[in-house]
């Protein structure tokens, strides 16, 4: 419900196409800075510049505006840097020192996507995916049925929350809610009441 053209227009989004981004980093001089750089260099570990262009953002566009209040950084998808070389521990480095500007000096949040294939064989996405997740306050797994397909039911979200100030026992909790996928928009119920059910 969020018009993202207005908001960018307005300043209130910073957006950077990675897609697009990529191809440019490609036909600029070696001496620009550019923040998909890795792509360009031999050692495909230095984040740096990507992390310098959340810095930029965060900072007022003019002096007379006011700073971020409570931003939020969506980083869609962390897997994708993977895949173009990158070691997770480079990729969980740079996820920190965007926690650090975002969480803790701005007073803002992070949300990240990883996919997981659940097949254990990619041990640099297990090792992120387990990093993020150590992290993370709430964690949220968007999965397939354990029964097969389903017409009625397209998958189930779980939802675990952590709060760290609690003791142990009583720290964590999690719900579990299957949804369906509609035209615009998608249905939760309780596991196992699914309107074709009832």
């Amino acid at each position: 419900g969020v018009n993202l053209t207005a908001a960018r227009e307005c300043g209130q989004l910073v957006f950077l196409e990675g897609l697009k981004s990529s191809v440019d980093v490609f036909f600029r001089a070696q001496a620009e800075p550019h923040p998909l750089q890795f792509l360009r260099e031999a050692d495909a570990g230095n984040l740096q510049p990507l992390y310098e262009f959340v810095r930029e953002a965060l900072k007022p566009v003019d002096d007379g505006q006011a700073a971020w209040r409570c931003p939020v950084l969506l980083v869609d998808d962390l897997s994708v840097l993977l895949s173009l070389g990158l070691g997770a521990v480079a990729v969980l480095d740079f996820i920190h020192y965007c926690r650090v500007a975002v969480c803790w000096e701005r007073k803002g949040n992070i949300v990240t996507l990883v996919h997981d294939s659940g097949d254990g064989e990619d041990e640099e996405n297990d090792i992120l995916l387990n990093g993020l997740s150590h992290q993370s306050h709430l964690i949220l797994r968007a999965e397939g049925l354990a029964t097969g397909f389903c017409r009625d039911v397209h998958g189930q979200l779980r939802i675990l929350w952590r709060t760290p100030s609690q003791p142990t026992a009583q720290r964590d909790g999690s719900l579990t809610y299957q949804y369906k996928i509609q035209d615009k928009s998608v249905s939760f119920f309780a596991k196992g009441m699914s309107p074709a059910v009832l």
